[in-house]
């Protein structure tokens, strides 16, 4: 199936430090395209896959599991590593899991984390039903665009397979018991607001990483998908921050240090 018009993967060739950017559960790179331009508009070389499954139907999606989506995300990081002195990974919601599992997994090859609105499990008693009723019902109604600011829209699915649900259940329970072994930096910005994944999310993924170095970044005034929101500025500047803070010269007018 073609790709839904916005939804394509995004790479851009910069300087020596790299971020990787991971998309969310049904969502598309569409939800973090302003934020890989503006850091490669400072220089970053930036890699946004689409992850197996997404940006085309949802019926697609029914066909791939957690094991596919972070296999991609896997292979980007090896590139970028290949490519770059120096890796950041990020993502939104179920991004922000693949990201923190990429950095329980990688150890020094990743030198820091910032997540948005990380997701740690799915909640609700339908949880509970996913392994009996996902061979019985298909799909669940879609979690994409929760997004306070007027006009604001996700590229996503309107629906749920409930076989990628379950996968998801079963990711999110594994990257919980890696978080002790995360010992980047880390940066963590929730929303106030978010009707997709509560902050009790960020505060478990908070008391189990092994990071010495964390900081918290509550963002009053969006939503779940925060980078398409009002507050979409300030987690572009506090990430750029952040990257600059552990690989001097990032953010300099617009170019990253080499060597």
């Amino acid at each position: 199936m073609p790709v839904l018009p916005g939804a394509e993967p995004y790479r851009f060739e910069g300087g020596e430090v790299g971020v990787l950017l991971c998309h969310g559960f049904t969502g598309s790179p569409q939800s973090l395209r302003p934020w890989a331009e503006h850091l490669a508009e400072h220089g970053l070389t930036v890699s946004l896959p689409l992850l197996p499954g997404h940006g085309t139907r949802w019926e697609d999606m029914a066909l791939t599991g957690w094991q596919d989506w972070y296999a991609e995300v896997d292979r980007a990081l090896r590139t970028l590593r290949d490519r770059c002195e120096r890796v950041f990974v990020a993502g939104l919601s179920m991004g922000g899991a693949l990201a923190l599992r990429l950095a329980a997994k990688h150890g020094e090859d990743v030198a820091g984390v910032v997540v948005v609105n990380p997701a740690n499990k799915v909640h609700g008693l339908s949880a509970y039903t996913l392994p009996v009723s996902r061979h019985f019902v298909r799909t669940t109604k879609g979690i994409a665009s929760d997004i306070a600011k007027e006009g604001g829209a996700e590229i996503g699915y309107d629906r749920v397979p409930l076989h990628a649900a379950h996968s998801l259940r079963t990711f999110f329970r594994l990257v919980d018991g890696e978080l002790p072994q995360v010992t980047q930096p880390l940066l963590l910005l929730r929303s106030a607001q978010d009707h997709i994944v509560p902050a009790a999310d960020s505060g478990r993924i908070l008391s189990r990483v092994s990071s010495t170095d964390v900081s918290e970044v509550v963002l009053e005034q969006s939503f779940h998908v925060a980078t398409l929101d009002h507050d979409a500025d300030r987690i572009f500047e506090e990430s750029l921050g952040f990257i600059g803070r552990l690989a001097i010269g990032v953010g300099k007018e617009g170019t990253t240090a080499r060597g």
